[in-house]
């Protein structure tokens, strides 16, 4: 029987090790590579053309989302599963629209990792049982504007905006995108234009109103 060819994708060294070396106990599965962020994600992936790759969302560069895209267009038999912190449904949705095949949590267990792996590398898709819910939630009870203009900005664009609402300062968006401070500014701009938005305390209310952060997230003061 042939392995699952799987490829790590996570900017910390220790969790790749360490889901490395999870995966190593079962006989179905073959680890073919490790990738720290986005760009070296897409390049291994089209050299070694895992049949899944798991990755995580926040990396520095090209993060997880632009990095699924890209390889779901140059390499669309290879399955992305994403395994993340957030299970906010800004990020699910966001994901899913790029074609990725599962999303699961890092608080899952073993078994649950294993079954997802199992699931996407057949053709089918996994969510995990909370992120499942508010993909319900969101299909159920919100209707998307085709002239909405959130579905201006790109997808750095949103990340930004997130981690602006979040109440993280421009250095300390920059340091966890792995970008200029010059370039989140120009980031921030081209939201507040795109959005209409006139200050800070007005994209937080944005962020809120769209679920992009639960209202408990928001800056304090």
């Amino acid at each position: 029987m042939s392995r699952i060819r799987v490829l790590i994708a996570d900017d910390h060294s220790l969790v790749r090790e360490g889901i490395s070396a999870l995966l190593r106990c079962y006989d179905d599965v073959e680890v073919v590579g490790e990738a720290s962020d986005g760009k070296e994600t897409v390049q291994k992936t089209l050299k070694l053309r895992p049949h899944v790759v798991l990755m995580d969302i926040v990396m520095p560069g090209l993060g997880g989302i632009e990095a699924a895209a890209e390889i779901k267009r140059q390499a669309p038999e290879v399955k992305v599963l994403i395994l993340s912190q957030y299970d906010d449904q800004e990020y699910v949705r966001r994901v899913l629209k790029k074609g990725v095949s599962g999303y699961i949590l890092k608080h899952a267990l073993a078994e649950e990792l294993i079954g997802a792996i199992r699931a996407v590398s057949r053709g089918g898709v996994y969510l995990y049982p909370t992120v499942a819910s508010h993909v319900l939630e969101n299909y159920l009870h919100t209707e998307e504007s085709p002239d909405d203009p959130y579905e201006q900005l790109t997808d750095r664009e949103k990340q930004v905006l997130k981690l602006l609402a979040e109440g993280l300062s421009h250095k300390e968006i920059a340091q966890a995108l792995d970008i200029s401070v010059k370039t989140v500014i120009a980031h921030q701009g081209h939201i507040m234009e795109k959005l209409n938005l006139t200050g800070r305390v007005e994209l937080v209310k944005f962020a809120i109103r769209r679920k992009i952060i639960p209202l408990e997230d928001g800056p304090s003061g």
